[in-house]
């Protein structure tokens, strides 16, 4: 969500920022992950995102919210945007978190055609395709590889294996496919193995997501929060942000210059 683009644009050196829709439905809706959310509530979440970051924004777009036609309505969307990359998935719909149960996946060629429509539809090709695959927990590693390749031969830019639950299996996913960006989705409580950055990278994965990371830190932080408002009928300022160095990283310093420049201009008198 916002709060979360302007922390992250204030810790820097970060060289992209994700759009989780696990955060973001559950920000924005409140809602499970859990195909509850349309395209129209994703993409304008994107442009919010994009206007606020300073680096490349890779967007989830779930499995596009429908058959190739809305795959190609909702690349147009997100590349228009703002967003870097749209990632999207082989899920049935309603799709589920890829770290939940439940999941169902559709037929390989209906999954690599949505791929292929992605990427004929995007207007530049620096508009990247991520293509994931949830096969692994349905159908098991070895279908998700044949996914993969799959979808690296419809022309995916990066390809997103979900969930891979040993640390055996992320090296059999980094030696298959050494000659494409993988993606490996690093969520701390879920299936795939926490392992250091220069690890993942050492098993062949260029880039690491960490999705779950900064909802897990606000959910734990509001509850403490909350819990002590409950129990005491007041906050403990220890447990919170500083109000005017938040105030500052929500951007209120440039409204402040803005106010003192034309502070002028706001006295004048009205013409009546």
């Amino acid at each position: 969500d916002g709060i979360s683009v302007r922390v992250a644009e204030k810790v820097g050196a970060f060289r992209a920022l994700y759009m989780t829709g696990y955060g973001t439905v559950a920000s924005h809706l409140g809602l499970p992950d859990a195909g509850l959310a349309g395209y129209r509530d994703m993409v304008d979440r994107v442009r919010t995102l994009s206007e606020l970051a300073s680096v490349p924004l890779i967007a989830d777009g779930d499995t596009g919210y429908g058959g190739l036609l809305n795959v190609e309505h909702t690349t147009h969307g997100y590349e228009a945007a703002g967003a870097a990359a749209i990632q999207l998935e082989d899920q049935e719909f309603p799709k589920r978190c890829g770290h939940t149960p439940g999941k169902r996946v559709i037929a390989t060629e209906a999954a690599a055609a949505k791929v292929r429509i992605a990427v004929a539809a995007r207007s530049s090709p620096e508009f990247l395709v991520v293509a994931r695959t949830d096969a692994r927990a349905v159908r098991g590693l070895d279908d998700a590889l044949r996914r993969g390749e799959a979808f690296a031969r419809a022309g995916a830019d990066v390809l997103f294996i979900e969930a891979p639950e040993t640390e055996a299996e992320l090296e059999t996913v980094g030696r298959a496919f050494s000659g494409i960006p993988l993606l490996v989705n690093v969520v701390e409580g879920g299936k795939t193995p926490l392992l250091p950055p220069e690890a993942y990278l050492e098993l062949g994965f260029a880039l690491a997501i960490y999705p779950a990371t900064g909802f897990l830190a606000a959910g734990n932080a509001l509850e403490t929060a909350f819990s002590t408002l409950r129990d005491r009928g007041a906050s403990d300022p220890a447990q919170l942000a500083n109000f005017r160095d938040f105030s500052i990283t929500m951007g209120f310093d440039r409204v402040w210059a803005f106010d003192a420049a034309h502070a002028d201009d706001d006295a004048a008198p009205r013409e009546s």
